[in-house]
C-alpha cells in the first residue's frame, strides 16, 4: 500500500501493516502518536525524529523504531518512506525509546515487497511469511548512535533545541549556565543528570548530527567550515569516532560509489 493514511487502515486485522509514502521536500509531520509501533525506513533522504526526550537523525537507507503511543515529530528532507505499523502485542521486544538501525539488503528487499501488499493480505501464503520474516529481521538489528537526549527541564530543553537548529562551535558551558540563571557548576551537574553527558560532549554530538543532512547537499569541506571545524580532516575524525563511518559516506558522491560497488 502506498500513500495511504494509517488512520484508514488501523482497524484491519493484521499484526503488520506495510505502507509506503512519498513526501515533498521539507515536509514536517507535526507532533502525533500511533497506537501501533512503527518501523520507519527512509529509502531516500534524511529524517529527523523528535520526541520530548530526544532527537534522532536517520541517515539515508536507515530506519528508526518508534515505540507505540510515543509523541513524535518527523522532518522529512527529500524522503520516500517504507513503514511498518505493528500491533504492540506482536513485538513485546520493541525498544522503549526511539532507536536508529541499519537496514541490511534482505530487510530492504522485504520492505519493498511488503508495501505492494493489500491491507488484508493473505496470512497463510507468501505475504504472511514475508510479514513474519520482517519482524524476525528487525528483532536482530543493532542500534546506531545517531541521537542526542533532550533534557526534561524546559530551560535546558530550549537551549538544546536552539543549538540543534543553529549549532555554534564557540558555545561554552559558562554561556549556557548564564542563560539558565545557574552557576556553571550547578548547570553542568544538572545537564549531566538529565542527559547522561556533559554539555560539551552533548554539543559535539549534536553538531555531528546536524552534519548528516547537510552532507546530502554539500561536500565534507563545505560542511566542516559551516559547522566550525578547523579542517575537513577534523570533521572526518570526529564523525568517524562518533558513528563508526566517515562523513563522506553520506555525501551524494559517497552514496553513489557505494551503490556502484
Amino acid at each position: 500500500m502506498k500513500n495511504v493514511s494509517l488512520d484508514d487502515l488501523d482497524h484491519v486485522d493484521r499484526a503488520v501493516l506495510p505502507i509506503g509514502t512519498d513526501y515533498p521536500p521539507g515536509r514536517v509531520l507535526d507532533w502525533h502518536a500511533h497506537r501501533r509501533a512503527q518501523f520507519l525506513y527512509g529509502a531516500t533522504g534524511v529524517m529527523v525524529v523528535d520526541t520530548p526526550e530526544g532527537t534522532w537523525t536517520v541517515p539515508p537507507e536507515r530506519a528508526v523504531l518508534i515505540p507505540p503511543i510515543t509523541r513524535h515529530r518527523v522532518r522529512m528532507l527529500e524522503v520516500s518512506t517504507r513503514s511498518l505499523y505493528v500491533e504492540p502485542d506482536a513485538v513485546p521486544w520493541w525498544p522503549g525509546t526511539c532507536t536508529v538501525v541499519d537496514v541490511p539488503p534482505l530487510l530492504r528487499e522485504l520492505l519493498l515487497a511488503a508495501v505492494e501488499f493489500e491491507a488484508d493480505y493473505d496470512l497463510s501464503g507468501r505475504e504472511g511469511c514475508v510479514a513474519a520474516l520482517l519482524l524476525h529481521e528487525i528483532a536482530a538489528l543493532t542500534p546506531l548512535p545517531f541521537h542526542v537526549a533532550i533534557p526534561a527541564a524546559a530551560g535546558l530543553a530550549a537551549l538544546c533545541r536552539a543549538y540543534l537548529a543553529a549549532p555554534d562551535a564557540g558555545a561554552t558551558n559558562a554561556e549556557w549556565a548564564a542563560r539558565t540563571a545557574m552557576s556553571e557548576r550547578a548547570f553542568t551537574r544538572r545537564f549531566r543528570a538529565e542527559t547522561g553527558e556533559s554539555p560539551a560532549v552533548w554539543r559535539t554530538r549534536a553538531r555531528l548530527l546536524v552534519a548528516v543532512p547537510l552532507l546530502r547537499k554539500a561536500s565534507v569541506t563545505e560542511v566542516s567550515g559551516r559547522l566550525g571545524y578547523a579542517s575537513p580532516a577534523a570533521l572526518t575524525a570526529a564523525f568517524t569516532r562518533a558513528f563508526g563511518m566517515p562523513p563522506s559516506r553520506f555525501t551524494t558522491s559517497g552514496a553513489l560509489r557505494l551503490e556502484q560497488s
